[in-house]
């Protein structure tokens, strides 16, 4: 079995050889950026962090929320994480559960302190907004391969770097979006804009990433991410701190029975 650094070898050849470039169709170098970003990242076991939320309207009013997040990697499926809020105290409590698949609908749970309840989430309800942000709950799972088909479309300066821009449409039902326009920086795979066209194929979101660090010498992540919804004159910025790796989480840290009990 492949290491992981053959793996992202192998995959990396396979994008960059300029002989095989010249025959591979743009859907083909698409999927190979994909698998090549997902290769590269593999590995990370679990982490944890802080996140602030920072909720903009149209009028420039902003409204605050602390969260923990915690992050478990999953062989032969997608990652599982939870989001625990601990401020302000209208949501102290607050908890989703997200255990992320390929083409089979994401499982998610909502714990609302209010109600008491743990609610599961419908695949059919997955493009609606997440605690009045301007994600979606689609949004917040990890982005599997199998969820996309994909499209090269060119390569161009993104900031300092140099990045691929693919396609990817989901491949999943009830999705949101018809597409996605993504730019992944060449060197790392970090994706730092992703573009949502909506249903009518208009222009939705934009997703911009940045303060990206490296963590244990090979994984890359944001410090601040931004979604702008260009429909309604709302964003959402999320800024995360205190990453930590390989902290020892295992499935029963991921339970939806327990969310009611997290503290």
């Amino acid at each position: 079995m492949l290491n992981r650094n053959s793996m992202i070898a192998v995959i990396l050849s396979l994008v960059l050889l300029p002989t095989l470039a010249l025959a591979q169709s743009a859907e083909q170098k698409g999927l190979e950026i994909a698998l090549a970003a997902k290769a590269f990242d593999q590995g990370f076991a679990d982490f944890t962090a802080n996140m602030r939320m920072t909720l903009k309207s149209r009028n420039g009013a902003t409204s605050t929320r602390l969260i923990r997040i915690k992050t478990l990697e999953v062989e032969a499926d997608g990652d599982r994480s939870l989001s625990i809020f601990d401020e302000p105290a209208d949501v102290k409590g607050t908890a989703m559960l997200t255990f992320s698949h390929g083409l089979e609908p994401d499982d998610q749970w909502l714990y609302l302190p209010a109600l008491k309840k743990v609610k599961r989430i419908s695949s059919r309800n997955k493009s609606g907004p997440f605690m009045g942000s301007t994600f979606a709950f689609e949004d917040l799972g990890s982005q599997e391969v199998e969820k996309y088909t994909y499209k090269f479309l060119r390569e161009e300066p993104c900031g300092d770097w140099q990045c691929y821009v693919i396609e990817r449409k989901p491949a999943y039902q009830y999705s949101g979006y018809t597409s996605q326009t993504a730019w992944l920086d060449k060197k790392g795979y970090r994706v730092v804009k992703v573009e949502y066209f909506d249903r009518k194929k208009a222009l939705l979101k934009t997703l911009t990433a940045s303060n990206f660090q490296q963590y244990l010498g090979l994984y890359w992540r944001p410090g601040k991410m931004e979604m702008v919804n260009h429909l309604n004159g709302k964003s959402t910025t999320l800024e995360w701190t205190d990453y930590q790796f390989k902290t020892g989480l295992s499935d029963r840290d991921f339970r939806a029975q327990a969310l009611k009990r997290l503290k």
